[in-house]
């Protein structure tokens, strides 16, 4: 009997920790080019692309499934070899339709970079918490994670400064 119990209460603690769980990391593009004013569609600076390699040494030790993107030139950029180290596809999503219910169900227990805008990557973490937790990001801030986890019906989020 003393067996069954244990045995039971090991199931049923087992059970619980096996739910799985979805994590969002979702960060803003490295340092654009900020020369000509009228070019919408920059690519990264200098100091963009040593951020890239920041971020590449960030994720080198996480496991991704997945890589979603904006399709604009820095996002892409920031994104590229991150995604190729992990032989990954880059996704492009549209920010006006972030967390759909599309993306939910392709996302869903699986642990997910978004590389997006000053505006787009709050708004994507407030869109998945489904609250209006974060502001829009000053505009010279390429350094913030945000790390959003959803087990079962719980959702919390962290926001790490990665230099």
């Amino acid at each position: 009997m003393k067996k069954f119990l244990l045995l039971a209460v090991f199931s049923l603690f087992s059970a619980c920790n096996s739910e799985e769980m979805t994590t969002y990391y979702l960060i803003r593009h490295a340092e654009k080019d900020r020369t000509n004013k009228a070019n919408r569609d920059p690519s990264l600076n200098k100091k963009g692309q040593e951020r890239v390699k920041i971020w590449t040494n960030y994720f080198e030790n996480i496991d991704l499934d997945a890589v979603y993107s904006t399709e604009y030139k820095r996002t892409m950029q920031t994104a590229k070899t991150i995604a190729e180290n992990k032989s990954l596809e880059i996704q492009n999503y549209d920010p006006l339709k972030m967390y759909d219910a599309v993306f939910q169900k392709e996302t869903k227990e699986k642990k997910v970079l978004i590389v997006g805008h000053s505006n787009t990557t709050p708004s994507f973490v407030n869109k998945i918490l489904g609250e209006k937790k974060y502001k829009n990001m000053n505009d010279r801030d390429n350094s913030t994670l945000y790390i959003v986890t959803i087990k079962g019906d719980e959702k919390t989020s962290i926001i790490e400064i990665v230099n």
